[in-house]
C-alpha cells in the first residue's frame, strides 16, 4: 500500500495541475493547523481548568452551532467554488458569484438566528446554556466573513492561510491568558469566535481591493436563485447532523455535560483527521471540476491516508487521551477507538460523493442516498444512546458512516458503469 502511494505521489508531482495542488494543499494544511492545531494545544491546560464538565457544554454549544453554520453555509462552499474555479479568468462573472453567495449566506444567517433564540426561549436546557449558545453564535458570522472557499476556487491560498495563522495564534494566547477556573469556559468559543472575524475583515479586503471583485447591491431574484441552485447540496450536508451533531445533544440532555465531555475529548482527534482528509478533498475539487479524469489518483491518496490515520488512532487511543487530558477522561479512549473506523468511510464518501457526484451534477442522487443513510443513524441514535450514552453516541456516528460510506460508493459505482454503456 505504501509503495503504491509513493508513485502515486511521484505521478502528481510531475504534472502542472499537481504542482498547484501540491502549493494549496500545503497552504490548506497551514491552515487547518491554524484551525485545529492550535486549540489542540490548549487541551490539556482547558482539561485541568474547566474539567470534562466545562468541555461538555463546549461541545453541546458547539453541535447546535453547527447545524446553524450549515444552514448558512447552504452548500456554498461547494457550488460556489466550482462556479467560480470554472469562471475565475471572467471579474465580472467572477464579483456577480461572491456577491450573490455573500447576500445569501447573511440572509440565511439571519433566519438561523431566529431559529436560535425560539430554541432557547421554549426550550429549557437551551435556556440554561443560553450564554455559551449566543456567544458560539458568532462563529456564523465570522465563518461568513472568512471566505476559504473563494481563494480555494481561485487555488491562491497563501494569502488567506497567513492571516489565518496569525489570527489563531493570538486567539489562542488568549486562552492562557484569561481563562484561569471552571466559570471561564465560555470565553473560549468567544475568542476562537473572535480569531475568525478579524481574519475575516483582511481577507474580504484582499478580495474586494486587491483582487477587484465588486461586491453588488442585493439583488432578491439572484440571491433566491443561487440558494435555489444549491439546495441539493445543502440537503446532503446538513442530512448527517441527524446522526452526527444529533448525537452530541441528544446525549447531553440523556447524559448531561459529563458524558458530552467524554464524547467530545475522544471525538476531537477524529475531527482533527477529518479535516485533514477534507483539506485533500478541497484541493483536489477545483481540479476535479475542470478535470474528472483525475479522479483515480485522488481516490488512492485519500483512501490510503485514511486508512493509515484509522490504524494509527485506534494503536494510540490511550497514549493520546492520558496525554492531552487529565484521569477523569480515560473513558474516552473507547471514544476515540469506535470513531477511529469512521474515517475510512468518511474518507470514501467524500471520494464518491462530493469529489465524484457533485463534479459530474448528480446533487440529486448524493441528496437522497444521504437523506436515507441518516435517517437510519438518526433513529438507531435513540435506542443507542439511551441504552449505552457516549459509547452508543460514538457507535452511531461510526455506524451510519460505514451505512453512508459503502452505499455512496455502490452509487457512484453504478453511475460510472451507466456512463460507459452510453
Amino acid at each position: 500500500m505504501i509503495r503504491k502511494f509513493k508513485s502515486t505521489l511521484e505521478k502528481l508531482k510531475k504534472s502542472k495541475d499537481g504542482k498547484t495542488v501540491a502549493s494549496n494543499f500545503g497552504y490548506l494544511t497551514l491552515l487547518q493547523i491554524a484551525s485545529y492545531i492550535f486549540p489542540l494545544l490548549t487541551i490539556p491546560y482547558l482539561a485541568s481548568v474547566i474539567g470534562v464538565e466545562g468541555f461538555g457544554k463546549i461541545a453541546f454549544a458547539g453541535a447546535v452551532i453547527l447545524w446553524l453554520k450549515t444552514v448558512s453555509d447552504w452548500g456554498f462552499n461547494y457550488t460556489a467554488t466550482r462556479d467560480v474555479a470554472l469562471n475565475r479568468e471572467d471579474i465580472n462573472k467572477v464579483s456577480e458569484i461572491f456577491s450573490n453567495v455573500l447576500w445569501a449566506r447573511v440572509i440565511l444567517m439571519l433566519i438561523s438566528l431566529l431559529f436560535l433564540i425560539i430554541a432557547i426561549v421554549t426550550i429549557p436546557y437551551f435556556r440554561e446554556n443560553k450564554s455559551i449558545l449566543l456567544i458560539s453564535f458568532l462563529l456564523v458570522p465570522g465563518n461568513i466573513f472568512f471566505p476559504e472557499w473563494f481563494f480555494q476556487a481561485m487555488e491562491r491560498m497563501k494569502f488567506i492561510t497567513i492571516l489565518s495563522l496569525t489570527s489563531k495564534l493570538v486567539f489562542t494566547l488568549l486562552v492562557f491568558i484569561f481563562i484561569k477556573e471552571k466559570s471561564d469556559f465560555i470565553l473560549q468559543p468567544l475568542f476562537i469566535s473572535l480569531g475568525f472575524i478579524v481574519s475575516g475583515f483582511f481577507a474580504t479586503y484582499i478580495i474586494v481591493f486587491k483582487w477587484q471583485v465588486k461586491i453588488h447591491k442585493p439583488n432578491i431574484r439572484e440571491i433566491s436563485k443561487t440558494i435555489k441552485g444549491s439546495t441539493d447540496v445543502f440537503i446532503n450536508n446538513i442530512m448527517p447532523n441527524l446522526y452526527n451533531s444529533f448525537s452530541i445533544v441528544l446525549l447531553g440532555f440523556y447524559g448531561g455535560s459529563v458524558a458530552n465531555g467524554l464524547l467530545d475529548a475522544g471525538s476531537k482527534f477524529i475531527n482533527i483527521c477529518q479535516q485533514f482528509l477534507l483539506i485533500i478533498s478541497r484541493v483536489f475539487f477545483p481540479l476535479l471540476s475542470r478535470k474528472i479524469d483525475s479522479h483515480n489518483l485522488y481516490a488512492k491518496i485519500n483512501i490510503c491516508l485514511s486508512l493509515l490515520a484509522c490504524i494509527s488512532l485506534f494503536i494510540l487511543a490511550p497514549f493520546i487521551i492520558s496525554f492531552f487530558y487529565t484521569e477523569e477522561f480515560s473513558n474516552a479512549v473507547i471514544v476515540l477507538r469506535i470513531m477511529s473506523i469512521s474515517l475510512v468511510f468518511l474518507a470514501i464518501s467524500s471520494t464518491f460523493g462530493t469529489n465524484f457526484m457533485i463534479v459530474k451534477g448528480h446533487e440529486k442522487v448524493l441528496r437522497n442516498t444521504t437523506i436515507i443513510c441518516s435517517l437510519i443513524g438518526f433513529i438507531l441514535a435513540f435506542p443507542l444512546i439511551g441504552l449505552y450514552g457516549y459509547i452508543g453516541a460514538a457507535t452511531t456516528i461510526t455506524l451510519t458512516r460505514i451505512i453512508l460510506g459503502l452505499t455512496i460508493m455502490y452509487k457512484a459505482k453504478k453511475i460510472t458503469k451507466q456512463e460507459f454503456l452510453v
